[in-house]
């Protein structure tokens, strides 16, 4: 696209879309040779006012001079930015390197003047910030440290883009302009500004999608069933409140309406704005309803067709063609292949989904990849009677299908400071950027509980559609490193809901002690089991016996939430003779009641076939309005599919693909109109009125070991919480010489792009950092092993290094506490008569190191989850066990600490069974500075500190390796953009 004379080939890689403030996309790309006419095109839609402000004088239009400048770069030292929407230009930047007297220069002046143009219909939208972003990262790239701007006073908005980048600057006022200089490095507040810019946007974008104003259903049947008809009537079923259209090419002439919706051929004959198109039409269709949308200014898509990623190579090519369609009118999508969303706010009720009922609104946000799964969450939470308990509805669900676009980190921006969200329940299939992921579940944690469930955890691909990047990380690690920000991860969808149900409703627990009261002591001790089992501390369960009334659980309930040395209360109740549905509403009464005396601490009922305690539970009998009775004849309720787990009465079936025979088949059509609908308590379809905000609801569960599962989930996470408050620092440490390691780390990347140290060169590396390797000479005779004993001192130890011995001294291959020449020599010719000769055994000779522990410390770079710290015993318990450790680098000096307890092998570390405990804080002092090391220095891919001997007083390194190679992107720290189609 350039000419023979550019310097550079196009920098494809700087192309980019990008989330607006306004939740809107954009697509940043390098301007070449061939945008003269959208430069000109452009230019004449600005204002004379921003022309102005760009050029300081009047300039109605681009000479070809002008133009030929503005489309001509080399990509070095003089680059063009625009943004464009439907392949128009919205915005534009360019640098020009300059020198010290701000003239046109070349590398290595590090220099570049930066200015900016808008069109005026899009200024407030965020494109400059977004622009800054990315020319920044580009003059990185080729070079400059340093943006120069001169603006004048009056153009406020500018100077507010640059003030506001958080970049360091310097400002200066001469001549009647405004100068404005700013290094390009990232500071702390320069990501913070980013971070919370991309929040902003990414939280909008979502926010567009579940809050329309206006929806359209983009292939409508004619007649009842399928798809398309069924999504239609299932959102005015809900009572949407804002305005919904029927469309579908093939209507006939005149049709005006179907089922009492407006109905459209084509969404371009809509009179007014659509937020949301929900499109149902074959695959090969939807380009031709993409770009009717686009063109008519749709803000959003949900995608349910199939056909795509789902359906192989081809369909993976027309969903990548989707996705850059899409994003070319500024639009986001859902799907394809998805379920659907749905918003129970009384603001919207939106049910735009396969979903036939209308879940009861909650504080519960659910996301889910698969349809399935999101079907099966849906029910669960509906369920009452003999399952778990559904005390709290939902409050926005989203089901993304092939998760081409919208991601489960875009729902996270939403749910964030979604004030209507209080629990975020989320089923992944993969995570397409775990770094990004960490750090957003780090952010939502902090705020509310985020409870996460992994499928396809040893499948070791990513499901069909799916787009992900490659991980060498276990799925173990994986899990710890999400614990670590502060996720509650449950391995199946039981768990899950267990979970949610009780963090919606309860209080976080403020420790781990446990009352246990009931009227059975069968079941008491059953739960008190399963605490110790979890790790909690419970007290000796309280037996009521089975004669207790509901006044005596009263009692006994309350003076447990009222005992200053109990964190949470299991209740445990069997039916009795006699008892009731009366029974099971006095009982839930007495429970709720006690536990409202005292808001702090949780309360869990564990019930054995009370269908009615279960429900009596989960409603505010005494003052939630009752449901309208209905005044004329209903449809036959569905059947829920039968679950072993659930036995008792159910509620909604849950949600089912719409089939010819569908009750909006067989029943006649009443009106509907693109006005707001009334009420939901004007549809007698619709979900149960939810209980007063407020109400203290209890969860109840079938079983022990449930309830005592989702209570240690409670307790982990709200000390968690705690610790998140305080989370520690990252140690300076005066003797770490960072430029030192940077140039020994550059002269020995000149040699290659990848290449392990040798043992001297690891050596003299890691010293810099503080980390000192016990000192090991190798032997290639028995000679020569001798003189190196007497080099070092004796006693010393004899070591096979040859890459199936290391480290196994299970094997034979180590000789410890040698004291002298002939046992030195002896020791020798049994390793040789063993294992084979010196040159296959490579043996070293190593001064003995002080008694102790011996473990393992290792630092990899991940190309998708980033720089992570491992540590464990040596040995069986990490080699045959798994037994490590897990944390993301920068570690700070509180999660040092935390790593070395966290593997199950660390008593061994702290004086068990009599021993002598070992120097933890000689450990945490290594742990930081590996951290600091690969923090400061990415092309340090690997370190492998293996056997760390840790003493009573101070530990020796006995064996390190380290790995570099050119450091990997760090997306992270660039500019914001969408995964790249």
């Amino acid at each position: 696209m350039q000419t023979s004379s550019d310097r550079h080939e196009y920098p494809a890689h700087w192309e980019a879309d990008v989330v607006l403030r306004d939740g809107g996309t954009a697509r940043v790309r390098p301007i070449t040779v061939d945008d003269a006419e959208r430069l000109v095109s452009f230019y004449e839609q600005v204002s004379d006012e921003s022309k102005y402000y760009r050029f300081f004088a009047p300039y109605p239009r681009l000479s070809a001079k002008d133009v030929h400048r503005f489309t001509h770069h080399d990509f070095v030292d003089r680059v063009g930015l625009a943004a464009t929407v439907g392949g128009e230009f919205i915005a534009t930047v360019r640098y020009d390197r300059i020198g010290a007297g701000g003239t046109p220069a070349s590398a290595p002046a590090d220099e570049a003047e930066v200015a900016f143009l808008v069109q005026d219909a899009h200024q407030g939208r965020g494109v400059a910030s977004a622009l800054l972003e990315h020319i920044a990262a580009v003059a990185r790239e080729r070079g400059i440290r340093r943006f120069a701007a001169e603006v004048l006073p009056a153009n406020t908005k500018m100077i507010k883009v640059f003030m506001d980048a958080g970049y360091t600057q310097k400002r200066s006022f001469e001549d009647g302009v405004v100068r404005l200089e700013f290094g390009l490095e990232p500071t702390d507040r320069s990501l913070a500004v980013q971070y919370a810019r991309e929040q902003r946007a990414e939280a909008r974008s979502v926010q567009r999608l579940l809050q329309p104003g206006s929806v359209a259903v983009i292939g409508t049947g004619r007649t009842p069933g399928g798809v398309g008809r069924s999504i239609l009537g299932n959102v005015a079923d809900a009572g949407y409140t804002g305005r919904l259209y029927a469309v579908n090419s093939a209507f006939p002439e005149g049709l005006k309406e179907i089922d009492g919706v407006p109905a459209r051929r084509s969404v371009r004959e809509i009179e007014g704005p659509v937020d949301l198109a929900v499109v149902t039409v074959p695959a090969e269709r939807v380009p031709e309803v993409v770009t009717d949308c686009g063109e008519h200014g749709v803000q959003g898509l949900v995608v349910i067709s199939a056909g795509y990623a789902d359906s192989g190579p081809d369909g993976r090519e027309r969903q990548r063609a989707l996705v850059r369609q899409a994003r070319s009118y500024g639009m986001r999508i859902i799907g394809p292949n998805a379920f659907g969303v749905i918003n129970t706010s009384p603001r919207v009720r939106l049910n735009a989904s396969l979903a036939p009922e209308m879940p009861r609104p909650g504080r519960i946000g659910l996301f889910a990849q698969s349809g399935a799964i999101g079907i099966a969450l849906l029910s669960r939470l509906h369920r009452r009677g003999g399952g778990v308990t559904g005390v709290t509805g939902v409050s926005t669900f989203v089901s993304s299908g092939n998760r081409a676009d919208v991601s489960g980190n875009d729902v996270l921006q939403y749910w964030y400071d979604d004030p209507e969200t209080d629990v975020a329940l989320m089923y992944l299939e993969s995570i397409g950027n775990p770094r990004k992921f960490t750090r957003l579940a780090r952010r939502t944690a902090a705020a509310k509980p985020l409870v996460v469930v992994q499928g396809a955890r040893h499948g070791g691909v990513a499901p069909q559609g799916h787009a992900v990047r490659a991980t060498r990380l276990p799925h173990a690690t994986v899990s710890a490193l999400l614990r670590q920000a502060g996720v509650i991860r449950v391995d199946t969808i039981t768990d899950l809901v267990d979970a949610g149900l009780l963090l919606a409703r309860q209080p976080l627990p403020p420790g781990p002690r446990v009352a246990i009261l009931g009227n059975s002591e069968s079941l008491g001790l059953l739960t008190y089991d399963a605490c110790l089992s979890e790790g909690l501390r419970p007290q000796p369960p309280l037996d009521l016996t089975t004669a207790a009334s509901a006044d005596d659980f009263h009692r006994a309930l309350s003076r447990a939430l009222a005992d200053d040395t109990c964190d949470a209360v299991v209740v445990t109740a069997i039916p009795t003779v006699g008892e009731g549905s009366a029974g099971d509403a006095a009982l839930a009464a007495a429970l709720r009641s006690a536990a409202a005396a005292v808001p702090a601490k949780p309360v869990l009922v564990v019930h054995v076939e009370l269908g009615g305690l279960a429900e009596a539970l989960s409603a505010a009998a005494s003052t939630a309005p009752q449901a309208p009775q209905p005044t004329e004849p209903q449809p036959a309720p569905r059947t829920p599919p039968a679950e072993a787990e659930d036995t008792g009465p159910a509620g909604p079936a849950g949600p089912r693909t719409p089939e010819a025979g569908d009750r909006r088949a067989a029943a006649p059509p009443h009106p509907r109109s693109a006005a707001p609908a009334p009420p939901a308590a004007s549809h007698p379809a619709g979900p149960a009125d939810p209980p007063p905000e407020g109400t203290r609801l209890i969860p109840a569960y079938p079983a022990a070991e449930r309830a005592v599962r989702a209570l240690a989930q409670a307790v982990s996470y709200a000390q968690w919480r705690r610790d998140a408050a305080d989370p520690g620092k990252v140690p300076e440490y005066e003797d770490i010489d960072e430029r030192g390691v940077a140039e020994l780390i550059a002269g020995h990347l000149a040699r290659g792009q990848g290449l392990a140290l040798g043992d001297e060169e690891t050596c003299e590396l890691l010293a810099r950092y503080g980390i000192h390797v016990h000192r090991a000479l190798p032997a290639p005779t028995p000679d020569d092993a001798v003189a190196a004993a007497r080099a070092l001192g004796y006693p010393v130890a004899l070591k096979a290094t040859a890459p199936h011995l290391r480290h196994r001294a299970d094997l034979g291959g180590v000789r410890l506490d040698l004291a002298d020449e002939e046992q030195l020599r002896r020791a020798y010719a049994e390793l040789t008569e063993l294992f084979g000769t010196p040159a296959e055994l490579r043996p070293v000779v190593q001064g003995m190191a002080p008694r102790g522990v011996d473990t393992v410390v290792r630092a990899v770079i991940d190309p998708a989850a980033g720089a992570v710290l491992s540590f464990g015993l040596a040995g069986a318990a990490t080699q045959l066990l798994g037994d490590m450790g897990h944390r993301l680098i920068p570690v700070t000096d509180r999660e040092a600490t935390s790593l070395i307890r966290s593997v199950r092998t660390a008593p061994l570390l702290f004086g068990w069974r009599g021993s002598a405990p070992v120097d933890s804080a000689a450990l945490e002092e290594l742990l930081l500075r590996v951290s600091r090391l690969v923090d400061d220095h990415p092309e340090v891919v690997a370190v492998t500190l293996e056997p760390v001997v840790v003493a009573p007083r101070g530990l020796s390194v006995l064996s390190a390796s380290v790995r570099l190679a050119p450091p990997p992107a760090r997306d992270d720290l660039g500019p914001r953009t969408l995964p790249a189609y």
